[in-house]
C-alpha cells in the first residue's frame, strides 16, 4: 500500500532533494557514496528519531555502510529508505531488512540507469554539445547542461517522491515479476547501440596513406571503408578502451593520439 505523505513528510523530502545532489562530493573509495547516502538521510532521521537518540545513532550507522549506484536512482532508493526508517520505527520493519533492500537494489539499478544516463543521454548530449561548441557556439555548453544534468535532477525530484510513496510494496512486486531484469537488459542494449552509433559518427581516423603501383595509386582508407565503413574508428575506440581497462588515464590517452596525430601528419599519414 502507498505511504501517505504528510506536510511533515514533503518538508523531508524537500531537504533530501538538495542534500541527494552532494552525493559525489562526498564520495571516497572506500565506502563511496556511503556518506553522501547518509547526508541525504539526515532529514529523514533526524525528523524519525528526534525523541530517541539510540534509534538516531544506529540509523546513521546503518547508512554508513557501503553504497554505490548511479545517481538517479540513487534518490529512488533514499526515499524508500525512509519510507522503511518509518515503519522501522513502528516497529514494522527491522534494521537488517532496510541494509538488504539498499545492497540488493545497488546492482540492477546502477547497470539501467547507466546505461539510459551515462551511456546514452550523456553521449547524445555531448555530441550536440560538442558540435556546436565547435562552431564557438557557446550554447553548447547550456544546451548539455540542460539536456544531461536538469534532466537528471528533475528525474531525481520524482523518483525521491515515488520510492516514498510506493514503498517496499513496489519492489516486491518488480523483482517478484522479473520486470527489473528485463529494463536492466534492454537499458544496456540500449546503451550500447548509442555508444556504437555516436562511435560511427564521432569518431574519425582521417587517414590519408596512399600506395602508389605504377601508374596506380591506391587510398588505403577508401579501402578499408569498403570492406567496413568506419573500421579505422572502431579499432581506435577499442584499443582506446582496452587501455582504459590497463589503468590508462584519460589525460595520458590524450596525449598519445596528439603524439601518434602529430607525428602521422608528419609522415603524410594523416
Amino acid at each position: 500500500m502507498a505511504n501517505q505523505v504528510s506536510v511533515e513528510d514533503k518538508k523531508v523530502l524537500r531537504k533530501m532533494f538538495f542534500l541527494s545532489h552532494l552525493v559525489f562530493p562526498a564520495f571516497n573509495m572506500v565506502k563511496m557514496e556511503a556518506v553522501g547516502f547518509t547526508y541525504t538521510m539526515e532529514p529523514a532521521i533526524e525528523s524519525i528519531y528526534k525523541d530517541d537518540p539510540e534509534g538516531k545513532k544506529e540509523a546513521y550507522l546503518r547508512h554508513q555502510a557501503f553504497f554505490n549506484t548511479n545517481a538517479v536512482p540513487f534518490a529512488f532508493i533514499a526515499g524508500l529508505a525512509y519510507a522503511m526508517e518509518k515503519q522501522h520505527k513502528a516497529g514494522q520493519v527491522d534494521g537488517a531488512t532496510i541494509e538488504n533492500v539498499k545492497a540488493s537494489l545497488m546492482g540492477p539499478t546502477a547497470g539501467m540507469f547507466d546505461s539510459l544516463f551515462f551511456n546514452t543521454l550523456r553521449v547524445i548530449a555531448a555530441g550536440i554539445a560538442i558540435g556546436l561548441c565547435s562552431q564557438g557556439n557557446f550554447a553548447g555548453v547550456i544546451l548539455f547542461i540542460l539536456l544531461y544534468g536538469v534532466t537528471q535532477s528533475i528525474c531525481k525530484y520524482f523518483l525521491l517522491n515515488w520510492g516514498f510513496t510506493l514503498g517496499t510494496s513496489f519492489i516486491d512486486k518488480v523483482f517478484n515479476s522479473g520486470l527489473m531484469d528485463v529494463l536492466s537488459k534492454s537499458a544496456s542494449v540500449l546503451g550500447l547501440t548509442m555508444v556504437g552509433a555516436m562511435t560511427a559518427t564521432m569518431v574519425n581516423v582521417p587517414l590519408t596513406w596512399t600506395i602508389n603501383t605504377g601508374e596506380t595509386s591506391v587510398v588505403i582508407k577508401d579501402v578499408l571503408d569498403s570492406i567496413f565503413p568506419g573500421l579505422l574508428g572502431v579499432i581506435l575506440l577499442f584499443v582506446l578502451v582496452h587501455l582504459i581497462k590497463k589503468g590508462w588515464r584519460p589525460t595520458k590517452l590524450i596525449l598519445l593520439v596528439f603524439i601518434i596525430a602529430f607525428v602521422g601528419a608528419i609522415l603524410h599519414i594523416f
